[in-house]
């Protein structure tokens, strides 16, 4: 959720300018920063220092969003979480002895139940045109089914299907995360490159989902793993229903709105059960604004402060504000990025302002925060692009927007 790419795409801040042909362009350009993170809402570094100093997760909460309550609401709506982006091929497997996948033409809801269900041992999905191909495997032997746009798959142990406990792997992209609870949707969605899968897990956001959240290392102190989990419930209240097509999703289960590691998170060996019981013990807290969950937007850490999300983002968002973040200072706590030293290559920089290359970058004006308001970048043939701080930071990768330029006056 840090980075909100297709968020920030939307209020790109850009202008273009022709001026003299410079005739030099740097090979790398330097940055000195502080924090990590857009900087809007709760500091996760801040709550951290301030539950170590006694603070609950109210008070955090409190400090970091503006104008806000905290009560209690229903959070057992079923999300359907993307787990698998723009993908060529996919593997999908149990891991408990005699146990089965079944896989259904069709998306089935969330109360809706079959007994036509193909049982397979795994499952591998591909892209054909416009529909997805799975091959089952039973033992050592395989099939083909018929294709089709979209099918559900389902294991023992669930709501949807009675049985022992199972756990299910889902292989892509060289990674691996197991998966414990829901079902999945497979579906053939029209990209950009062409027709990709979507693999969607359809899970109950009061636990299934929170539990496999993992926003914030399970052993830091109790009442920042509260208010964190009450921060997580909040931003997926927020966005459960606004359908997606492009991820055939709620949200997805990445950065760019939440980190959903699913059953890897709950099994984390010695503190998995730590954030088990925070999420327990704040059952249906969440954060409102005139009764509605606000999108509880958070961050990692600040240059000192947080920032507003007009700022970041060019969106205005009454519950965000600047407040001090001196944990995020604290050299103890926050190591990495207290201050931060990046070098960007030209060409990364230039693909930000989408330019062929830069000669001269500029800081040309901050924000009350102290981030970059905006940056202007020339070409070697003088054009000129201005790009908002935030946009520039999402775009080069660099660690905030708390930042100066090495060597240059500004």
């Amino acid at each position: 959720m840090r980075m909100f790419k297709a968020f920030l795409a939307t209020f790109i801040l850009s202008f273009t300018f022709l001026v003299p042909a410079v005739a030099d362009t740097p090979a790398v350009f330097a940055f000195h920063g502080s924090g990590y993170g857009h900087g809007v809402g709760m500091s996760q570094m801040g709550a951290r220092s301030m539950a170590l100093s006694g603070q609950t997760s109210e008070q955090i909460l409190m400090y970091f969003y503006k104008d806000v309550s905290i009560e209690r609401l229903d959070d057992s709506k079923i999300l359907r979480v993307n787990i698998g982006h723009l993908l060529s091929t996919a593997k999908i497997s149990t891991t408990v002895k005699n146990s089965s996948l079944h896989i259904e033409q069709g998306d089935f809801g969330n109360q809706e139940t079959t007994t036509d269900f193909l049982k397979a041992d795994s499952i591998s999905l591909s892209i054909i045109g416009s529909t997805v191909s799975p091959r089952v495997t039973i033992g050592k032997a395989s099939q083909v089914l018929p294709r089709s746009r979209v099918f559900t798959i389902r294991w023992s142990g669930t709501r949807y299907l009675e049985g022992a406990d199972t756990v299910i792997s889902l292989t892509h992209s060289g990674t691996t995360q197991k998966y414990r609870y829901g079902q999945l949707q497979v579906r053939a969605v029209k990209a950009a490159a062409g027709y990709r899968l979507e693999i969607t897990n359809s899970v109950r956001l009061a636990d299934e989902y929170l539990w496999g959240v993992s926003e914030m290392p399970s052993y830091w102190p109790v009442a920042s793993l509260e208010a964190q989990a009450i921060a997580s419930r909040t931003y997926a209240l927020s966005k459960a229903g606004v359908y997606r097509s492009s991820c055939d999703c709620d949200l997805y289960g990445e950065i760019s709105d939440q980190t959903f590691l699913g059953y890897a998170k709950e099994i984390e060996k010695k503190y998995g059960l730590i954030w088990k019981d925070a999420v327990t013990r704040t059952s249906g807290l969440t954060i409102t604004q005139a009764g509605r969950p606000i999108t509880a937007y958070f961050f990692s850490s600040s240059g000192g402060n947080t920032e507003l999300a007009v700022n970041a983002w060019g969106s205005e968002r009454t519950y965000t504000q600047i407040v001090d973040d001196p944990g995020s200072l604290d050299g103890t706590l926050n190591p990495r990025f207290v201050t931060w030293d990046r070098e960007v290559a030209n060409n990364v920089v230039a693909a930000a302002f989408l330019l062929p290359d830069v000669a001269t970058l500029e800081i040309l004006s901050r924000n009350e925060s102290g981030t970059v308001a905006q940056i202007q970048a020339t070409s070697s043939t003088g054009i000129q692009v201005i790009l908002r701080g935030e946009t520039f930071r999402s775009r080069t990768k660099i660690p905030s927007a708390w930042f100066d330029l090495v060597g240059v006056q500004n």
